[in-house]
């Protein structure tokens, strides 16, 4: 197998990594983080646009965060989305600046956030089971075609399983860092 696709189904398979991290930092854990606030799309100019793109989104506090908003007729639209995004969140406008405070979590909401995190986590693992499949079929072509002897297919078949198993390692220990990080009181 030629090392720029073993290059290309590592990059797949890191990608799959990055789609499971940013899932990952917007489940909320009871602190606050900036990232909380990036799934909000606000409606402001005709036009669905990142929270980030209206204001500065700042985390003051640990139980708190500000979004000082640049254009103050977008004020009551970024309340409004935060409002409406799902995360439970109840802003207070306060002029330009709006601030969120982030309530206690129950040991209820507690586990369902984990349930949550555990999903993403096993989507994560079925994209790199998925590009390991599409790699060995790949293989398999080149073996039949007569592009690839049987010990280089075996050779590289084992490369493709270390590099799966490397990265769905790397899952779980992002899965298990951040149950621990829900989970926390």
């Amino acid at each position: 197998m030629a090392a720029a696709d073993l290059a290309e189904y590592r990059r797949r398979m890191a990608g799959a990594l990055d789609v499971l991290r940013k899932e990952l930092t917007g489940l909320r854990t009871g602190r606050a983080s900036a990232d909380l606030l990036n799934p909000v799309m606000v409606e402001a100019y005709g036009q669905h646009t990142p929270i980030s793109r209206i204001g500065t989104v700042n985390v003051p506090e640990p139980r708190l965060i500000t979004v000082q908003v640049w254009d103050r007729g977008l004020v009551k639209a970024v309340d409004k989305a935060i409002r409406d995004s799902g995360l439970g969140l109840n802003p207070q406008s306060e002029g330009q600046v709006i601030r969120v405070p982030l309530p206690d979590l129950t040991q209820e909401r507690r586990k369902e956030l984990t349930k949550v995190a555990h999903k993403y986590a096993e989507a994560g693992r079925v994209s790199v089971r998925n590009v390991r499949r599409d790699a060995m079929e790949h293989l398999k072509k080149l073996e039949k075609d007569g592009d690839l002897s049987q010990d280089d297919f075996r050779r590289a078949g084992t490369e493709v399983q270390s590099l799966t198993d490397e990265h769905i390692k790397k899952i779980d220990d992002l899965l298990l860092a951040k149950e621990k990080d829900i989970l926390q009181v």
